[in-house]
């Protein structure tokens, strides 16, 4: 059960205004929304007045056989999303047959109405077909449901004309775009990460040679600062990396958590889709045990551009790559909650990051250096 929480356009400037007058219209809407077709799942949208503005998309999984109590599960807590972040009226749809979507919608209105929530469109959608909870007029409500198709509707023609991007089938087709690389590339990725390693124990081994332990940290980080400004400034200019050699650096530097947060200060919104560029291509890319910075950072970008899709599955692969990671979690959290895009600040500036990782640095010049253990690579994970 995976709420997804999405605001099509985060740029208020950017914005184009697509009217929602009917259900075959909201039915149009609801994948451009999510970016992919719903399939069995819950779909609410939050409305804002006085004009009814959509700004917020939440989607849920439905069970996949009838279950009375996990239904209650959705309905309390896809409410719970909605009234906290304010809305008091909004729309859903349940895609799927009606012995799975009757009973989750049943609790939804009882939820809803429990909580002075209005909700004045809940449809059930299947087949080409879609049917009213709300209408009881058999004059525009056929018992054997309403047809529409979302192909030919001007909803539909409107999105395209805006330049969005096209609908996927499905939220397994979202996952395949940042699945990692496999075969020949996977394995020339896997080779160039391993001389990564072994560049950044060198760099660790000359620190302690020189008797300067301490400074191990500070020279991973120095070169990871250099490596995400270097690729920051490509993929704003339109370019990706030169080679796996420059990925598998990064996504070995990126482990240190100055280097991250450093990465994470600099996601400045009006670069987003290089951003979102570079996060994918390097959440592809990293191996094993390297994807959780690059998916979590690909995660915020993702909830900021408003595609709650993308960076929930962006938080799959990071979870899955370190279940304990805690950018992740704290993301994937924030994004559970219903949180909009417009609250994707960035956490720190990038001299805010430096000037706490120097303090700490200095809180700890007073400790002695570990004269029986180097510090190797796998050391400085965060």
């Amino acid at each position: 059960m995976t709420p997804t929480a999405e605001d099509p356009i985060p740029d208020e400037n950017d914005q184009s205004t697509v009217r929602v007058g009917s259900p075959a219209a909201l039915l149009a809407i609801i994948p451009q929304l999510l970016g992919f077709d719903p399939g069995l799942s819950l779909v609410l949208l939050g409305a804002e007045p006085p004009r009814g503005r959509v700004r917020l998309t939440v989607r849920f999984d439905l069970p996949k056989t009838p279950d009375l109590a996990l239904a209650d599960e959705i309905a309390h807590r896809a409410m719970g999303v909605l009234v906290a972040q304010g809305f008091q009226a909004g729309v859903a749809v349940g895609y799927g047959p009606g012995q799975l979507v009757t009973p989750v919608a049943d609790a939804l209105r009882g939820r809803a109405a429990d909580l002075g929530f209005h909700l004045s469109e809940l449809l059930r959608a299947e087949d080409g077909r879609y049917w009213s909870y709300l209408c009881t007029e058999p004059s525009c409500c056929s018992p054997d449901g309403e047809p529409y198709d979302i192909g030919s509707h001007p909803v539909t023609s409107a999105f395209a004309v805006a330049g969005a991007p096209p609908v996927l089938v499905s939220r397994e087709e979202v996952a395949a775009m940042i699945a990692p690389l496999d075969g020949a590339a996977g394995e020339a990725m896997l080779q160039a990460t391993r001389q990564a390693r072994e560049r950044s124990s060198r760099l660790v081994a000359q620190a302690a040679g020189a008797g300067r332990t301490r400074e191990a940290r500070r020279l991973i980080a120095s070169a990871g600062l250099d490596a995400v400004r270097d690729a920051l400034g490509t993929y704003r200019a339109g370019g990706q990396f030169a080679s796996d050699a420059d990925a598998a650096w990064l996504s070995v530097l990126l482990r240190e958590l100055r280097v991250r947060d450093d990465a994470w200060a600099r996601m400045e919104p009006r670069h987003m889709k290089a951003h979102l560029r570079l996060w994918t291509d390097l959440t592809r890319l990293a191996r094993p045990g390297l994807v959780a910075p690059p998916a979590s950072l690909l995660a915020f970008v993702a909830w900021q551009h408003g595609n709650g899709a993308l960076a929930n599955v962006a938080l799959d692969r990071a979870q899955e790559d370190d279940p304990g990671y805690s950018m992740a979690r704290l993301l994937r959290e924030v994004i559970d909650s219903g949180a909009p895009p417009r609250m994707a600040r960035l956490p720190m500036t990038p001299e805010d990051v430096a000037a706490s990782y120097e303090a700490q640095y200095a809180d700890n010049e007073d400790e002695p250096d570990d004269q029986d253990e180097e510090p190797d690579d796998e050391d400085l994970e965060p």
